[in-house]
C-alpha cells in the first residue's frame, strides 16, 4: 500500500514558511531555502541573546566612566570606592542615575572618593 504524505507535508512546509516571513527572495517562498536559513537563524538568535546582554553591560560601563570622568575620577576608583563604602548598586541604575541624574551622581562620587 502506497502511503503519500501530502497533508503532513504541507503542514510542515506551512510552518516552516510562517517561520521564514520577512526573509529576503527565495529565503521567504522555497521550503529548503527557507528551512536552511531558519536554521540559520535560530543559531543566530540563541547566541545573540546571550551577546546582547554583555552589550548592555558594556554601554553601562561607558556611560558610568563618562559620568565619573567629568566628576575628576576614574572607573575603577569609582566602583572601588563604592565596593568600600558598601553601596550595592548595580551598574545599570549606576548608568541611569550618570545620564538623567547628574547632581546625585556626583553624590555618590563624592561617597566613593572619601570611602578610599
Amino acid at each position: 500500500m502506497r502511503v503519500k504524505t501530502g497533508v503532513v507535508r504541507r503542514r510542515r512546509h506551512k510552518k516552516i514558511l510562517k517561520l521564514a516571513r520577512g526573509f529576503y527572495s527565495g529565503r521567504r517562498k522555497h521550503f529548503r531555502k527557507a528551512k536552511e536559513q531558519l536554521e540559520r537563524s535560530m543559531c543566530y538568535a540563541f547566541r545573540d541573546r546571550k551577546q546582547k546582554k554583555r552589550d548592555f553591560r558594556s554601554l553601562w560601563i561607558v556611560r558610568i566612566n563618562a559620568a565619573c570622568r567629568i566628576n575628576d575620577i576614574s572607573y575603577s576608583k569609582f566602583m572601588h570606592g563604592l565596593k568600600l563604602a558598601n553601596i550595592e548598586l548595580d551598574r545599570k541604575i549606576l548608568a541611569d542615575m550618570a545620564m538623567n541624574e547628574p547632581e546625585s551622581f556626583a553624590k555618590m562620587v563624592e561617597l566613593a572618593k572619601k570611602a578610599i
